[in-house]
Parts: structure tokens; sequence; C-alpha cells
């Protein structure tokens, strides 16, 4: 068991670091105020240094890492603002992660490359209006006719919506209850049938794309399947690497929120003395690295111990759930050591504690990632409609 970084990762670590510094750091106020989107030049840059598709084959484009060093560059940009770390997130431990572990090699062929060379995004379409938490319960139906599938049905919530070029839709495959009759279709933009609602205004998160899908008599290419009927288990499976990005974003930001109660502690000062001296204030430091490193330790050996493939159920569930409720607890002390300050738009830590709390909502609430950790421990599933 070895805690240290090899040469090459600190490599890449310090090399993100300063790309998020010098292309991010002044710009993220104003694109938060104006809720701008993450300019695509900035995702073509992120392609030149190599960042999308750094956990991808290098037959598909990709850098032929693992996942780790993905997380660490998702941590690195995160520290600075999620909306910037967004694309990597995406292009590394989002839905495109399903293609390449489950896709045809057709499907790897042509939709793996664009999103390594930042010419495409891929989002996951999987809530609806009456299936949350409840997933199993989603209804959007895919009709197999001839060589297409018919989909009818709307998604919800969904990240990247009318922004991303390639979407991954968890549809019902047959009349088949729960599970059993879901899998996960391809759908790309601009397709006869499928259109998009307005774009959600979250409390955080601004400028990161989001909307409802709706499909109306949508015809999908049959060729297009890529998770089958009864294959339900593979999409949550990869899932469970997009819950350690989710997780890794809360470590970015609470790192950067860290840093900045850090600085300021410094810099501000009562009674004739800066306010690091007071041992209120070291207490609050105190607490956010010991959150801060936790959560770093649990992230980092579920994606270490997943190596080239997928962590698993119980090291991304307890990492995640950990990583969004220490999140929330770090911006809010980020906040009340800057005092008034801190309640400012002036200062970054009110957006950071914004942007911390959504996460624990997104990709599983808080709650279902206790259910699962409980379930995961007693080796029982404990069904939530008896």
């Amino acid at each position: 068991m070895d805690f240290q970084l090899t040469e090459e990762q600190k490599m890449l670590k310090k090399m993100v670091h300063d790309f998020a510094e010098k292309e991010f750091r002044d710009k993220v106020a104003g694109w938060e105020a104006r809720g701008e989107r993450l300019p695509r030049e900035y995702v073509k840059k992120m392609a030149e240094l190599g960042l999308l598709g750094l956990c991808l084959p290098v037959e598909y484009c990709g850098q032929g890492r693992s996942a780790f060093e993905a997380i660490l560059a998702i941590e690195e940009l995160a520290r600075v603002s999620p909306l910037c770390a967004s694309p990597v997130f995406e292009a590394n431990v989002g839905p495109v992660k399903v293609i390449e572990q489950f896709g045809t090699e057709e499907q790897k062929r042509k939709y793996i490359p664009p999103v390594c060379c930042g010419d495409s995004m891929i989002s996951v379409a999987m809530t609806e209006p009456e299936a949350g938490s409840a997933l199993t319960d989603l209804a959007t139906r895919a009709v197999l006719d001839g060589d297409y599938y018919v989909v009818n049905g709307q998604k919800r919530f969904v990240s990247g919506g009318g922004e991303s070029d390639v979407y991954m839709v968890y549809v019902r495959l047959s009349e088949q209850k729960g599970a059993k009759g879901i899998g996960g279709l391809i759908i790309e933009k601009g397709t006869p049938g499928f259109s998009f609602g307005k774009q959600e205004q979250f409390m955080g998160l601004r400028g990161m794309a989001s909307c409802d899908l709706y499909f109306d008599n949508c015809r999908v290419p049959k060729e297009n399947l890529v998770v089958k009927e009864g294959e339900f288990r593979k999409l949550m499976l990869a899932f469970d690497l997009e819950r350690c990005g989710n997780a890794t974003m809360c470590l970015g930001i609470a790192q950067g929120a860290l840093e900045a109660a850090m600085e300021y502690s410094q810099q501000r000062k009562q009674w004739g003395k800066e306010i690091c001296e007071f041992q209120a204030i070291q207490f609050m430091l105190a607490e956010m690295a010991m959150r801060v490193e936790a959560a770093r330790l649990l992230i980092y050996r579920a994606v270490v111990n997943a190596g080239m493939g997928l962590p698993s159920p119980l090291e991304a569930s307890l990492a995640k759930c950990f990583a969004n409720q220490m999140v929330r607890e770090v911006t809010a002390m980020a906040v009340q050591i800057h005092g008034g300050y801190g309640y400012s738009k002036e200062y970054p830590v009110e957006r950071m504690m914004r942007d911390g709390w959504g996460w624990g909502i997104a990709g599983g609430t808080i709650e279902i990632q206790k259910i699962t950790i409980a379930s995961q421990l007693l080796g029982r599933r404990f069904d939530q409609r008896r």
C-alpha cells in the first residue's frame, strides 16, 4: 500500500493545477454571475493537453491511463470551479465509460474519439419526473420496429442537456417491470422526435447546462443499443465510477474552500492580530483539513482499486456519501471564517457552498448512498416498495 503519487502523477497534477490557475481563476466569477457556459475553446485546450479521455484506450484516441489520473485532473480543476472540471469529468468518468466498457466495436470507434478530441460531449439521461431515486420506475419506452427503436418519454435534470451532442438514455425495452426491462440506448442530438426543455436555474452550478429531454416517436437505429434488456446492472456498475467523479468534484471544491479560508485567516486582522491566531479559527481549519483528507483517501482508494476497470459499489458509495456531506460542512466553515465577506459575492466561498450542495443530490442522494452502503455491508437488498 503506497500513499505516494508517482513522479508522472505529480507532474500531471501540477500541470492541471497551473492550467486551472492561469486559464480559469480570474474568469469563473464572471461566468458564474452571468450563468455562462464554459467556452468550447477551453474544451479544445483540455483535449490538446490530453485531459479528455485520460482513462480511455489509446486505440480510440485516449491516453490509456487509469481512472486515478482522471480523478487527479478533475480534483485540480474543481478547486477553481466544477464548471471548469465538467468536460474532464464527462470525458473520463461519465457515460462515455459505458460505451468503452460495454459498447460494440463500431460504437466505440464512432463515439469515443470525438470525445477525446474535444469535438463531442456525451451526457447520461436517467432521471424522470416520476423516477428519481426510484430509478427502476422509469417509463421512457423504446419499442423495436424493424431496424429502429421508437422512443417515447421524458427525462429530467439531465446534466449537459441541450449542450451535449450525444446522450446515453436509460430506457424500458419491454413491459417487464423493475430493473429487468431496462437498457441503454445512444441517442444523438438532432434526431427527429428528440427535443429539449428550458434550461434549469439552480441554486449553484450556474453555467452548467441542465434541462429535460423529450422523445416523441423518436426513431433510433437499433445498432445504437449499448446495454441490452436485463443488463441494468452494467449501467449501474459504470455509474459507480461516475459517482467517484461526483465525489471528486466535492473534494476539489472543499480543497479550494480550505485554501481560501487559510489565506483569508492570515490576512484578516481583529484585535490587532491575524484571526488565524484565535483558537476558534484554528479549530475550524483543522476540522476542514481532516474532512478533506478523509474524503481524499476514500476516493483515491475506490478509484485505485478499480485499476483500469470499475470501482466496487461499496467503495464508490462510501466515497460519494462522505464527500457529499463533507463539502457542505467544509464550505460552510469557510463562509463562517470569512464572516460577512463570506456571505458576499465578492469572495468565492459563497459560490463554493452553493456549488457543493448539489452533488449530494445528483448521482444518487446521500440517503440513497447510505441504503446502498448498508445493503453492501449486510449482503442484503432492501426493497423500498414494501
